[in-house]
């Protein structure tokens, strides 16, 4: 059987927090190997070999040839716990691969042909709406990534599973379960949605000015008016009090 990578790991007897704890402490990683028809083991790894492995796409969906001493087991990489807030790992979980029968992996998506599309061609925006997507088949069978070919998407149009090519022998479970999701879009950019409410809302702005400039005019109209008759009227009260002397 075909192995991408090779990891070292060592049998650990001792378990739970306390031990795991220790374990990082001496840059370890706890981690369990299950499967095979056989037992889980309970082992560790060296935390700065297992970053370095992890930095490579392949690492997810290849096998690995797990050493442990001079035994040389085939498995596949089925969990990694991260620390929150730093660049450590906290668990691993493998299983073991046999050449018989088929295993369940999650496979990276490769998208080709995205710049040439009559979509982005007229202006469209790309939308991944899956990096991944998980396949069913016998180790030899595995690919390493899925191709997505773009060439032919136009705009407002998706690709869904179902579109995707799998080489012989390889099977999406969603599909097989009814649920042909969709996976890639094409779709007109968002400045172009809110491009036709902008110029309403400039229109409406532009027609305040000259609103404001009306009632303005008539406000400055009234001043002069309310002042003049507020003026009349004492002048008016001392003619007529002079009037009667």
């Amino acid at each position: 059987m075909k192995t991408s990578f090779e990891l070292n790991a060592e049998f650990r007897d001792a378990q739970g927090k306390g031990a795991s704890r220790r374990l990082r402490h001496e840059n370890k990683v706890p981690a369990i190997l299950y499967g095979g028809h056989r037992e889980p083991r309970a082992l560790a790894v060296d935390h700065t070999k297992l970053l370095l492995m992890l930095d490579n796409e392949r690492f997810y969906s290849t096998i690995i040839g797990l050493r442990v001493g001079n035994v040389v087991q085939a498995a596949i990489l089925k969990d990694v716990q991260r620390h929150p807030a730093k660049n450590a790992v906290l668990h691993l979980d493998l299983q073991r691969v046999l050449e018989d029968e088929k295993i369940r992996i999650s496979v990276p998506l490769h998208f080709q042909g995205d710049a040439v599309s009559p979509g982005v061609k007229k202006g469209g925006i790309v939308s991944h709406l899956r990096n991944e997507v998980e396949v069913t088949c016998l180790p030899k069978d595995l690919p390493e990534f899925l191709d997505v070919d773009m060439t032919e998407v136009d705009i407002n149009q998706m690709l869904y599973l179902s579109d995707l090519k799998v080489p012989e022998g390889v099977e999406i479970p969603e599909l097989t379960h009814g649920r042909n999701a969709p996976v890639v879009s094409v779709h007109h950019a968002r400045a172009e949605e809110v491009e036709a409410p902008t110029a309403e809302a400039a229109g409406a702005v532009a027609a305040v000015p000259g609103a404001v400039a009306t009632a303005a005019a008539g406000a400055t109209a009234a001043a002069p008016a309310a002042d003049a008759k507020a003026v009349a009227k004492p002048a008016a009260e001392a003619k007529g009090k002079d009037a009667k002397k």
